[in-house]
C-alpha cells in the first residue's frame, strides 16, 4: 500500500467534508441560533486535521484497489468521528460522545436510527445538518470525491468500486469514472430537487420540503420532527415520499439509461427492476390485508406508505408499526433484510442478490428432477457467471454470520430482550433505523457498548460487509 497517497486523499476528503460542518454554521449565524460556534469550532478542526494530512504528503501515485479499500475505511470512521463534533459541543443537545458518534454514523450510513428526542424544539441548523449528512452518504461523498480526484493527479476508480452500493461495482455508466461520478450526482441532485418541489407543492413549509427531500432520496429516514411524516396527517405528503421512496430504491444506472434513451424501455426490461416492484406490491397487499383484518384505522394508507418506507429501508413513519396486530411488525422488518436495488441509495442485502439466490434455488430444485439437464442462471436473457454467483453466496453467507454473531454480542452484554436486540441489529446492518421493541421511537436507551457495536454494524451494512472485513486479513497487509 501507498500510505503517503492514502493520507493526502484522506486530507483532502476531510477538507471538503469541513465546508458540510460550516453550511450549517452560515445558517445559524444568520438565525441567530446558538449552534454557530460549535459549527465553526467543528469546521475548523475538522479542516486544520485535514490540512495537517495533506500538506506534508506530496505524492502523484495511481491509487490501487488495497488503497480504494483503506480510504474508504478511514474517511467513513473519521467522518462519523468529525462529524459528531456538532452534537458533541452543542449545549442544545448534550450529547455524550457516543450518543454524538451515533447519531453522525447513522446519519452517513443512512440508517436513520437516532438518539436525540425533542426534534420540534431543536435548532434548525441542527435539523437541516442531520438532513445533510444522510443526503451526502446516500451517494456517497467518496463518489462525488471521485469527480475531484483526478483534477489532483489522483485517480478514483478503485474509490468508486470500494464505496459504491451493489453488487455490480465494475459497471461504470459512461466510460471515464469522473463522468461516471458526475451523472451519478446530477441524477441524484435533479431528483432531490424534484422531491423538494412536490414536498412545497404538497404543503410542507420550505425549510421541511428541503431536509425531508434529503432525507427521502437518501433513503435516510431523518425528520425534522419526532412523529416524523406522521406530523403533517397528510395523504399527499406521503404519496409524494411513496414515490420519491420508490424511485430512490431503484437502480440509479437504469434511471441514467431512461433518461439518455427518453423511454421506458430499460426498467420493463431489467429483471430487478420488476423483481423489487413485484416485492413491493405483495407485502403492502399482505400488510393492508392484516391491517384491515386487525380493524386498523386507514389500513391501506398506513399499509401501503409503510410497506414501502420499511421495505426500501428508508425509516419514515406515521404511526409506530411496533404495536400492529398479528405478525405485521416483523414481515416489515424482514422485508428490509432484501432492501432495495443495487446501485441504489437503499441498504439491505439488495433485491439482485436475493433475486439470483432465488434462481439458484429454482435450479438446484430441477437438477434434483433431472439430474443430466443444465441449468444456467440467467438475469435479463443473460447467463450469469460462476464467479458472480460465489460472490453472491459469499457475501450471504458472511451477512447471516456477522448477523448472529453480532446479536449474541449484543446480548450477551445487555440486559435487552431478544425483540429489542434482533430488531435494532438488524435495523443497523440493513441501514433501516427504526426497530421494534425498546428502540421503536430511539435508541437513547441503550448502552455506551451496545451503541458502538451498531455504530460498526451500520459501517458493515453501508459499506457491504467485505470493504471492511478485507482490512482484518493478513493478506490485506501484505506487500
Amino acid at each position: 500500500m501507498h500510505f503517503p497517497v492514502i493520507i493526502r486523499v484522506t486530507g483532502i476528503l476531510l477538507m471538503l467534508f469541513s465546508l458540510l460542518l460550516a453550511l450549517p454554521g452560515l445558517l445559524a449565524l444568520s438565525l441567530g441560533e446558538p449552534t454557530a460556534p460549535p459549527f465553526f469550532q467543528a469546521f475548523g478542526i475538522t479542516l486544520l486535521v485535514g490540512l495537517v494530512a495533506w500538506l506534508p504528503t506530496r505524492t502523484h501515485r495511481e491509487l490501487r484497489s488495497r488503497d480504494g479499500f483503506m480510504i474508504t475505511a478511514l474517511f467513513y470512521v473519521g467522518l462519523g468521528l468529525f462529524g459528531a463534533l456538532p452534537f458533541y459541543l452543542s449545549s442544545s443537545v448534550s450529547a455524550s460522545f457516543v450518543d454524538a458518534a451515533f447519531e453522525s454514523m447513522s446519519g452517513l450510513t443512512t440508517t436513520g436510527a437516532t438518539v436525540l428526542s425533542g426534534l420540534d424544539e431543536l435548532p434548525r441548523s441542527l435539523l437541516m445538518y442531520r438532513a445533510l449528512l444522510q443526503w451526502l452518504g446516500g451517494m456517497g461523498i467518496i463518489v462525488l470525491a471521485v469527480a475531484v480526484l483526478p483534477m489532483l493527479g489522483i485517480g478514483g476508480m478503485q474509490l468508486y468500486r470500494a464505496e459504491s452500493p451493489g453488487p455490480g461495482k465494475d459497471s461504470k455508466l459512461t466510460p471515464r469514472i469522473t463522468e461516471t461520478a458526475k451523472a451519478l450526482w446530477y441524477l441524484y441532485l435533479g431528483l432531490t430537487v424534484a422531491c423538494a418541489i412536490c414536498y412545497r407543492l404538497a404543503g410542507m413549509s420550505g425549510f421541511d420540503a428541503i431536509a425531508h427531500s434529503f432525507s427521502t432520496v437518501a433513503i435516510g429516514g431523518f425528520s425534522t420532527h419526532d412523529a416524523s411524516i406522521g406530523y403533517f396527517d397528510s395523504p399527499l405528503i406521503e404519496s409524494v415520499a411513496v414515490v420519491f421512496m420508490v424511485i430512490a430504491g431503484i437502480n440509479f444506472g437504469l434511471h441514467f439509461m431512461a433518461i439518455r434513451r427518453r423511454n421506458l424501455i430499460p426498467y420493463l426490461r431489467d429483471a430487478e427492476f420488476t423483481f423489487y416492484i413485484s416485492v413491493l406490491v405483495g407485502i403492502a397487499i399482505i400488510v393492508c390485508a392484516l391491517l384491515y383484518l386487525g380493524d386498523t384505522d386507514q389500513a391501506l394508507r398506513k399499509g401501503i406508505f409503510h410497506t414501502v418506507s420499511i421495505a426500501t429501508t428508508t425509516g419514515f413513519t406515521t404511526d409506530d408499526f411496533s404495536l400492529w396486530p398479528s405478525v405485521t411488525p416483523f414481515l416489515l422488518l424482514f422485508a428490509a433484510f432484501a432492501g432495495g436495488c443495487g446501485g441504489s441509495t437503499a441498504g439491505g442485502i439488495k433485491m439482485m442478490r436475493v433475486l439470483l439466490i432465488y434462481k439458484q434455488g429454482m435450479r438446484e430444485i430441477k437438477r434434483l428432477i433431472h439430474p443430466s439437464g443444465v441449468f444456467p442462471v440467467k438475469l435479463n436473457r443473460r447467463v450469469v457467471s460462476t464467479r458472480v454467483m460465489e460472490g453472491v453466496w459469499g457475501f450471504f453467507a458472511a451477512y447471516v454470520i456477522l448477523f448472529l454473531m453480532i446479536l449474541i454480542v449484543v446480548l450477551a452484554i445487555s440486559p435487552i430482550d431478544f425483540v429489542t436486540a434482533f430488531s435494532a441489529v438488524g435495523a443497523c446492518l440493513n441501514n433501516l433505523g427504526p426497530g421494534l421493541g425498546a428502540v421503536a421511537l430511539d435508541y437513547a436507551d441503550l448502552s455506551s457498548p451496545v451503541k458502538w457495536i451498531l455504530i460498526f454494524t451500520m459501517l458493515l451494512g453501508r459499506l457491504e460487509i467485505f470493504t471492511l472485513l478485507v482490512l482484518l486479513t493478513p493478506a490485506f497487509w501484505r506487500r
